[in-house]
């Protein structure tokens, strides 16, 4: 008996050994579908993933495969899911980006993702169809360095947090609002939520008693537990429809250590700006007096709002986790603060032990000024004044299959006309777009420079915070201006030495943000403001690198616009 046991903690011993050098298949199986939930104590239909919105953490370990056979059980409608900040190396129909990369998932059907998480880092997953994201798919992804490899910090325990808007608007209401004459817009979402819970006061006017329940253990503050003296690493993510927030935790100093999945030269804020799509690490010391709990407080910035601040408790154990803070929560930066919000996105380098070198010229220049116009009455947004539309043939099959006439072929411009003599600062002279599901041909290899530069809306005095991110890449953010970027001379200040590298980023209100990248991934990426809104009315593009190099294309993938003709009966 005795030899049994040896052998068996032997066998154990290599199985744990291998593990944890070679790289893994991590499978996942998850069913969406519409359930009634109350994460603000107000009952609507959400989007769930296995019951639960957020969905699930996934938990992998940098080379590992990860698989997920997602079942539609939306029952009236399809869905994608796009893997957010995975640059899908090998696999960009995995991408999850319905009408660039797939086909969507249609109801009954089961879709299998499979692809390479190839860095350490967080990231998000969520919804890639329509504006379904705003109706709770979504979720975290944590993934580890290999065994035996350090980070350039250190800390005790590792949590992952969501911050989110929330709309009491089924997401088909809200599209054809912003889809009609008059034109209706979304306006403030109704909660703040963290970790997917919130609280919307169930007292509002008109609200019906059964729509409501504040005792509803579902809008429970989220607890986020500490042990005293301990440091925790912090990753936080937005997946927010509308809201540029800010997220604080009451007495405690945050340090930021990582952004978009990589390191950053530590730098301590007591609030964090962040934007949809963006995710970071932050340190937090639980070194405050221990008797008592605190606030964790997110709220919402860069838009005059009626939103109440999203409310979590960080709980000193071991008080109990439900013990109310005594004091009144921290009521956020202003909202209109925008030299704060500036200076946290300059403040944000590479560590200097992780520094990816930056080319220090580039191939290419393509200038996207965001506007606000119209469209035969219909206000939408556009680049350089064209609106995009996806087309109904995926861009990626289009062009592997050689299905040319599905989509425009006159490339988008690299530059407005007139870019020159436009005033950033007024109403556009000109509101009158066309829209267009033409792409952007990258030459393999080449390196290009994108200028996001905002302007006014079709209010005057009025210009957004637009967050973009892009697929299939990271980009070094090589800097921020404000005011209209000027072709000859702020280039001149770039950071050539030692800018981060992101995916999302924002570009600030009258201003404008620079970043380089390098299309040496083969296949068809979407470049798009994260507003949830502001994509579906149509800022967005689409650009296509070295297609000719993507390996053949599953046929999961295949299904709507002339992709049918690809399936076999």
């Amino acid at each position: 008996m005795k030899e049994l046991v040896l052998i068996c903690i032997f066998v154990v011993s290599i199985f744990s050994l291998n593990s944890t050098v070679e790289a893994r298949i991590r499978h996942y199986r998850w069913e969406v579908k519409y359930e009634f939930k109350s994460p603000d104590c107000y009952k609507k239909l959400v989007i769930t993933i296995n019951g639960r919105s957020p969905g699930p953490t996934i938990l992998a370990q940098q080379g590992d495969t990860i698989v997920v056979d997602i079942k539609n059980s939306l029952v009236t409608e399809n869905t994608a899911v796009h893997w957010h900040g995975i640059r899908q190396i090998g696999t960009p129909w995995s991408d999850g980006t319905e009408g660039v990369t797939q086909c969507p998932i249609l109801p009954g059907d089961t879709f299998r993702y499979k692809f390479v998480v190839d860095r350490a880092g967080t990231y998000l997953y969520h919804a890639h169809y329509g504006m379904q994201r705003e109706a709770g798919l979504y979720g975290s992804i944590r993934v580890a360095l290999p065994a035996g490899e350090a980070e350039p910090f250190s800390y005790d325990y590792d949590r992952s947090i969501i911050l989110n808007d929330w709309y009491h608007k089924s997401t088909y209401e809200q599209a054809t609002g912003l889809s009609s004459i008059p034109f209706d817009w979304v306006k403030d979402p109704q909660s703040l939520l963290i970790q997917g819970r919130g609280r919307y006061n169930c007292s509002t006017p008109g609200i019906a008693a059964n729509l409501c329940n504040g005792t509803n253990p579902e809008c429970s503050p989220y607890v986020f537990t500490v042990v005293p003296g301990k440091t925790y690493r912090l990753r936080i993510g937005s997946l927010t429809a509308l809201a540029a927030l800010s997220f604080e935790i009451e007495g405690h100093n945050m340090t930021v250590v990582e952004a978009d999945g990589h390191y950053v030269e530590p730098f301590v804020v007591n609030n964090l700006f962040i934007y949809s799509g963006e995710t970071y690490s932050v340190l937090i010391i639980a070194n405050q007096d221990p008797s008592r709990n605190y606030w964790a407080v997110t709220n919402m910035v860069s838009r005059n709002n009626t939103t109440p601040n999203g409310l979590a408790i960080f709980n000193y154990y071991p008080n109990h986790p439900t013990k109310s803070p005594p004091t009144i929560p921290p009521s956020g930066p202003y909202w209109n603060d925008v030299d704060a919000r500036v200076n946290q996105s300059l403040a944000i380098k590479s560590h200097p032990g992780y520094i990816h070198p930056v080319p220090q010229t580039s191939d290419r220049v393509i200038i996207l000024l965001n506007t606000q116009n119209k469209i035969n009455g219909y206000f939408k947004w556009s680049i350089n004044n064209v609106s995009f539309t996806l087309p109904h043939t995926p861009y990626l099959i289009a062009l592997k299959q050689n299905l040319l006439h599905t989509f425009e072929q006159t490339a988008p411009p690299d530059i407005i006309n007139g870019y020159e003599s436009y005033d950033i600062n007024v109403v556009p002279p000109n509101v009158n777009a066309t829209t267009s599901n033409s792409l952007y041909r990258l030459k393999f290899n080449t390196t290009v420079d994108i200028i996001l530069q905002n302007a006014n809306t079709m209010t005057a005095n009025n210009s957004e915070t637009h967050p973009w991110h892009l697929h299939g890449h990271d980009f070094w953010v090589l800097g921020y201006g404000k005011g209209k970027f000027n072709r000859s001379e702020d280039p001149k200040s770039y950071n050539l030495v030692n800018p981060i590298m992101k995916n999302t980023v924002p570009v600030h209100l009258y201003g404008w943000t620079a970043l380089r990248f390098v299309a040496n991934n083969p296949g068809v990426w979407a470049f798009h403001c994260h507003i949830e809104s502001h994509f579906y009315m149509g800022m967005g593009a689409v650009f296509e690198e070295g297609v000719e190099k993507v390996a053949k294309l599953p046929s999961s993938i295949m299904g709507c616009g002339d992709t049918k003709r690809f399936l076999k009966p």
